[in-house]
């Protein structure tokens, strides 16, 4: 008896949000109802996400003697922050397409591994040995995306078998090995700083682009006729987040390495926060971001639009990918080696900064900045709890609680609003 009449025909890759029925579209809104008052759910989130942040930072500084946001620790904190960073970075694009990808952290290993033999076994330049490990990520998030796109394997089997294979991989290039990195510009891309006066021009620089935007946000709404933020009201958005970029740079200048001599802000930083902005203006500015918001959304609504599911699919595992090798950089940078046990875990540390940051595992819904939060959450949480001495197997539980207590809350906030 055929039953290929009863059987849904779906002509794109699968997707999280084919295991849950779509919501009325009548019933989506973008308010949450606290009380008497009506929030914006983004806003209401983001604000969740900067409050806990800070009190996590105000606990662990007072609990620790005041070492935690001393200038030495907050820049330690940072460079920590940024491989976790990159990863979610890519990840969010991944998540937001009904996604996943389980194998960043072999990938991060493999390719990172790929870069120390080229130019410690291989005797390769700076450039060469930095775009084979960069090359060989891309490579992977390739063929892990044209098997999810084209072949429409569930993207969890693909990377679940992708987080087995390329662990393999790199354990049998290296022979079991730690490599060493001999190359000290390679060395100083996750252990080097820009100096303090480099560090202030980003700072104007950036404190620039953010009155720009503000104005340049009044002009279009003025020109759309739409509500115009008052004098004061613009005054705030253009200062608080000036404030905070003088801020960090000030406590990224005060680290001294020796008696009169400032770090500066750490090359790692500079890298993470040039893809968090590369990243965040793909996702809110271009046709393409769009694009991966939809096809998480509602993917046969997409399809219907015509928009080429399998080709974003493709895409953002290929960015997946080339950030994952980016990472591989700055992590065996960092270490001064690479190891075959290099990375594991991360691709759960980028997850959980996801979800943390407000991103849906369902698709559809998340951003670079969200992701950016939960990334600095988690490394908060893992320096903090290192300076208090927590065992190890403390550290986990109270991670994965925490993780699922932010799930638990995103659900309890989508029935409320």
């Amino acid at each position: 008896m055929d039953n290929s009449a009863s059987e849904p025909l779906i002509e794109r890759p699968p997707t999280t949000s084919d295991l849950v029925p779509l919501p009325d579209p009548e019933a989506i809104t973008s308010v949450t109802t606290i009380g008497k008052f009506k929030i914006p759910t983004d806003v209401l989130r983001a604000y969740t996400m900067v409050f806990a942040l800070i009190a996590i930072w105000i606990y662990f500084h007072f609990s620790t003697n005041h070492i935690f946001l001393e200038p030495r620790n907050f820049s330690n904190l940072m460079r920590q922050t940024a491989v976790t960073g990159v990863l979610a970075v890519g990840m969010l694009m991944v998540i937001i397409t009904g996604q996943i990808d389980l194998s960043v952290g072999s990938v991060v290993g493999l390719a990172g591994g790929i870069a120390a033999i080229a130019q410690g076994w291989l005797g390769w330049g700076l450039v060469p040995s930095l775009a084979s490990g960069i090359g060989v990520g891309l490579a992977i998030g390739a063929i892990q995306g044209g098997l999810t796109a084209y072949l429409n394997i569930p993207a969890f089997i693909v990377t679940l078998g992708g987080l087995l294979a390329w662990r393999g991989v790199v354990l049998g290039l290296s022979r079991g090995e730690t490599i060493p990195l001999r190359l000290q510009a390679f060395k100083s891309i996750g252990q080097g700083y820009v100096g303090p006066v480099v560090g202030w021009v980003i700072a104007a620089v950036a404190v620039a682009a953010i009155v720009w935007m503000t104005i340049v946000r009044n002009r279009a709404r003025r020109h759309y006729r739409m509500g115009v933020p008052s004098l004061w009201l613009t005054v705030g958005r253009a200062l608080v987040p000036s404030l905070i970029v003088v801020g960090f740079i000030y406590m990224m200048n005060s680290y001294e390495l020796a008696p009169g001599s400032n770090a500066g802000v750490p090359n790692p930083v500079i890298i993470f926060l040039a893809i968090a902005l590369a990243g965040a203006f793909l996702t809110q500015n271009t046709t393409f971001g769009r694009y991966l918001y939809a096809i998480g959304g509602n993917p046969d609504a997409a399809r219907l639009s015509g928009i080429n599911i399998r080709r974003h699919v493709l895409a953002v595992f290929c960015i997946m990918g080339a950030l994952a090798g980016v990472a591989s950089i700055i992590y065996t940078a960092r270490v001064g080696s690479a190891s075959p046990d290099a990375g594991q875990l991360l691709e759960l540390d980028a997850i959980a900064a996801c979800v943390i940051g407000g991103t849906s595992l369902m698709g559809g819904r998340g951003t670079v900045f969200g992701a950016i939060l939960g990334a600095l959450i988690m490394a908060s949480l893992d320096n903090g709890m290192s300076l208090k001495n927590v065992e190890p197997y403390m550290q986990n539980i109270i991670k994965g609680a925490i993780l699922v207590a932010a799930v638990g809350l995103d659900m309890a906030g989508r029935k409320r609003s």
